[in-house]
């Protein structure tokens, strides 16, 4: 999507492009085009000169919506979520399954809070400022 959205300026890019500059295998690209598509995030343009073009500005798309339009689970442990199995399949949860649950919430405000944009215009990195302070930290 970053790809698409730096190189897109109003034009169809298509997915064979795409796959060569990311090195990414070009089926899993249409399937995953496929899945943006359905979620509303890209629009396709067939014929000669077609290609894909995201369906809004990248401002307006955030990379949880991207995320979760591919099914892409934001899931920190290996239980199902709600699942009456529990944790261990002995309809328990593990001891620090709430450590990691939240975790995975916290992953996912975070990335409702980033927009494509934002990482096409390089504003995410360091915006926390934890992990210059933690290697600072880990350096004395």
């Amino acid at each position: 999507m970053a790809d698409l959205a730096v190189h897109s300026q109003d034009k169809p890019v298509a997915l064979a492009d795409i796959a060569e500059r990311q090195e990414i295998s070009l089926s899993y690209l249409e399937q995953l085009f496929g899945r943006l598509r359905k979620g509303g995030l890209v629009k396709s343009v067939r014929g000669p000169g077609g290609g894909y073009m995201l369906s809004r500005s990248g401002a307006d798309i955030r990379i949880s919506d991207i995320i979760l339009s591919v099914d892409e689970p934001i899931q920190t442990t290996r239980c199902s979520p709600g699942s009456p199995a529990g944790c261990h399949n002995n309809k328990g949860r593990c001891l620090t399954h709430d450590l990691w649950e939240e975790l995975a919430n916290q992953i996912y405000l975070y990335l409702s809070s980033v927009s494509l944009e934002d990482v096409t215009q390089r504003r995410v990195l360091g915006t926390s400022g934890l992990i210059q302070g933690f290697e600072a930290t880990a350096a004395q």
